[in-house]
């Protein structure tokens, strides 16, 4: 039913509706994602009012390669959607969504600084998780996982907290 809703709203921007495992979801391009989502937010009929989460899936043999994937819930209708995004590798980004959903800024900034892919109009796009001078993007299946890394100083971040790194 709420494909359905969806496909009939939104028409040719729903590139692929599914339901898979009892889980709703749809694809959506690129270029309209952020205005589809806050559509999705905003309008009555479906009340996405809580990014739960977004993360990121590497298909290393696809092309486009990555998903940028946005779990919602409504909690006023009581219904969730998975919307995924695809993300090539040539040119890794998507637009932030953190002005429809506060809950974005750290979740993006995760997917930055796991999977590599740029959240244009973010206001702190820096890793969260990693450390400033680590190389690479380790949840990328091509991650050399045996790589070295370099060594950083160990510093008590209250004693001398560092930088920002942007």
């Amino acid at each position: 039913m709420l494909l359905e809703k969806l496909k009939e709203r939104f028409g040719v921007e729903i590139l692929q509706a599914q339901e898979a495992h009892g889980a709703d979801w749809v694809v959506v391009s690129r270029d309209r994602a952020a205005e589809l989502l806050k559509n999705l937010r905003d309008e009555p009929d479906f009340a996405f009012d809580m990014l739960t989460d977004l993360t990121a899936v590497d298909w290393l043999e696809r092309t486009p390669r990555f998903d940028a994937v946005y779990h919602l819930n409504s909690l006023k209708l009581r219904h969730r959607l998975c919307v995924k995004v695809q993300v090539d590798m040539a040119d890794p980004w998507v637009d932030s969504v953190i002005e429809i959903w506060k809950a974005a800024d750290w979740l993006e900034r995760e997917c930055y600084d796991m999977f590599g892919i740029e959240f244009r109009g973010h206001g702190d796009l820096r890793r969260i998780l990693l450390y400033d001078s680590f190389e690479g993007h380790p949840l990328r299946k091509d991650y050399p996982y045996q790589r070295r890394q370099p060594i950083v100083p160990e510093t008590d971040s209250v004693v001398a907290p560092l930088p920002p790194s942007r």
